[in-house]
């Protein structure tokens, strides 16, 4: 899942994983034995639903999963790592120093502060948000040609149901269930991607701005107006 060249990446990362990650909070400290299976590799098959050198954007990346592993295990992609915390996004941006991962920027902020700024080929996550609200934060960062490709569990055919209105009313195309890593990993990985159901009409309603600041309500302090005597 890694190329040769690539997997001392790999093992330095989960060695920061296990270290710093831990004594940060970013992980817990009964995920350090099982980095491998339940969070490296379980990442890293993601790269095969991503384009050749496309652009990438990790949102809630945490301490880098999906995002990093990626960034390690596919060289041609570029990756924008997007986190709200500064712990998180200082680590991330020391792991990404000390690798030498210059495919990757690191966007501190929610995913609403690219909305209108920036459009990628693929918009992941993992373990954000149910599918109903994710497409929120992730469509309007998808390009025309793009897609949606998230990390999810066993509930994702229920998410789908849920998220049937939100899905109809973004424009958005069927959601595809895949599943990864059959035959080589213990627990495998699923994951949806939602591409735009017509990509020469990309819009999404949630992403539309508004005038800043409520309205303004008539004074309930005016001075009412004497009547002549």
């Amino acid at each position: 899942m890694f190329p040769s060249e690539r997997l001392p990446h790999a093992e330095r990362y989960a060695e920061l994983l296990a270290t710093e990650g831990v004594i940060r909070g970013l992980i817990g400290p009964r995920e350090a034995p099982r980095l491998w299976d339940r969070h490296l590799l379980n990442c890293a098959v993601l790269g095969q639903l991503l384009p050749h050198g496309a652009t990438v954007c990790d949102i809630g990346s945490g301490a880098g999963l999906p995002g990093l592993v990626l960034a390690i295990a596919r060289p041609d992609v570029r990756i924008t790592l997007v986190e709200p915390l500064l712990r998180r996004t200082t680590f991330l941006e020391e792991v990404v120093a000390e690798l030498g991962l210059d495919t990757v920027e690191v966007v501190r902020g929610r995913a609403d502060v690219l909305h209108g700024r920036r459009r990628f080929d693929v918009v992941t996550s993992r373990a954000v948000a149910p599918l109903e609200r994710l497409l929120g934060w992730s469509m309007p960062l998808v390009a025309a040609d793009g897609a949606l490709v998230a990390m999810k569990g066993s509930s994702i055919a229920d998410e789908i149901e849920a998220a049937h209105d939100v899905l109809v009313e973004g424009g958005c195309g069927v959601p595809d269930v895949i599943v990864l890593g059959e035959g080589l990993l213990s627990s495998t990985t699923v994951a949806v991607r939602v591409p735009w159901a017509d990509p020469t009409r990309v819009s999404w309603p949630l992403a539309v701005s508004h005038p800043a600041g409520p309205k303004k309500r008539p004074s309930q302090n005016r001075r009412k107006k004497r009547r002549p005597a």
